[in-house]
């Protein structure tokens, strides 16, 4: 299993829906999540993109000197910056971080976002769009590792002569590249052209569906690809305290903006976010946040009342949100990409709690792992030493 973190460029807080106990979107703090996300293990971090979040390629660029061994998964937009510039963009960050870039398409799904960056296609169109980007792109980087490396395209939406990249990436053929999406057309793109497959938080059913579509169409082109899945996750020491902190993370929501949200996501073509509705239908039962949220054991439709994107989230004991994760392993999938508010201090809880029971990859080489020692925790009364935990405490090395 690979194990991502989030930084949240949109900004962070400890309730959903409510400016009580918010944080700024600011360098400081995605730094400290970064740094974090770097020193406990994870395997990388996903950065957001569009237009209520910080650029994603200047906040991951920021943070390569902070960080050893981090990953960084990028957004590319197709139509808002051309094939060949956004090529150079991720073959500069490959090189300059020493091959730590994972790319991810996204084609978007507000029409009211995307018309203010200029783009006025269809559902269908975007996916035209992205074809015929991801071909220039990938062609022109995989040339950049060879001595004649011009490209010519010319397609319905984009038409490039001589495009070329002199500064290979790292990475070959190109960096990995991953994608999410719920339509017919997505699973045809995933299956054609991407490493990954990505989807939401659905129950497992629903992504066995997923994983079995896109494996027979990747068969078709004579291609395999990897899976994974983004979640929330609320983990406490017991079920009882990570259901109570789930119930805290709406305690400050009205149905106001509950209503107001779900009108604003009826209005997206995005059929991943249509999907996400369909499994909280803006309920919430105060008196019990588990009802009609909890829409398979510990996984819980509450983010996505309000929030756009990934509304699911595990909550549970870190037994509890093992036990999913590897019931989701057992589907196929790889890449778990997970979040939880407020992300430094859940960042902490993941990784403590429930890492030492997961089966987790990890790098070898210069960037790996070694087991600490110790001792471990705060010496006591200056002399006494903590008994060692269950599993061993291990960082990257230097």
């Amino acid at each position: 299993m690979k194990l991502l973190w989030f930084i949240p460029t949109h900004g962070d807080s400890r309730y959903l829906g409510s400016a009580q106990g918010a944080r700024a979107a600011d360098y400081n703090y995605f730094r400290q999540v970064a740094i974090a996300a770097d020193s406990l293990g994870y395997e990388g971090v996903l950065i957001p993109t569009g237009r209520s979040c910080e650029d994603p390629w200047v906040v991951a660029s920021s943070l390569i000197g902070e960080t050893r061994r981090l990953k960084f998964l990028v957004a590319l937009r197709p139509g808002l910056v051309a094939p060949s510039q956004s090529a150079r963009m991720a073959a500069t960050f490959d090189r300059l971080s020493g091959g730590r870039l994972l790319v991810n398409l996204v084609t978007g799904g507000d029409a009211e976002e995307l018309a203010g960056d200029g783009q006025f296609l269809s559902h269908a169109e975007r996916y035209e769009q992205s074809v015929e980007f991801m071909k220039i792109w990938r062609e022109v980087i995989a040339r950049s590792h060879e001595p004649q490396n011009a490209v010519d395209f010319d397609g319905k939406h984009l038409q490039v002569q001589g495009a070329k990249l002199l500064y290979p990436p790292i990475a070959k053929p190109y960096p990995p590249l991953f994608f999410g999406g719920s339509s017919e057309a997505a699973h045809e793109l995933a299956a054609e052209q991407f490493d990954t497959y990505l989807t939401w938080g659905e129950p497992p059913a629903a992504v066995a569906e997923k994983v079995a579509d896109i494996r027979r169409r990747a068969a078709k082109h004579g291609r395999t690809l990897s899976f994974g899945i983004r979640l929330h996750v609320i983990v406490r020491e017991t079920e009882d305290e990570a259901w109570r902190a789930a119930g805290a993370l709406l305690s400050h929501l009205d149905d106001a903006t509950i209503a107001a949200a779900q009108q604003r996501f009826g209005q997206m073509d995005s059929v991943g976010q249509r999907r996400m509705a369909e499994l909280n239908k803006g309920q919430f039962n105060r008196a019990d946040i588990r009802e009609g949220l909890e829409i398979s054991p510990n996984l819980w439709a509450g983010v996505g009342l309000v929030r756009g994107g990934a509304g699911t989230a595990l909550v549970g004991s870190p037994e509890q949100v093992a036990a999913r994760i590897k019931e989701y392993a057992a589907l196929g999938l790889d890449h778990f990409i997970l979040s939880g508010y407020p992300h430094l201090e859940e960042a902490h809880r993941v990784a403590e709690l429930v890492f030492p029971l997961l089966p987790l990859q990890r790098e070898t080489g210069a960037a790996a792992t070694h087991v600490l020692s110790g001792p471990f925790g705060e010496i006591v009364a200056n002399s006494f030493v903590p008994p060692p935990a269950a599993a061993p405490v291990r960082v990257s090395a230097s």
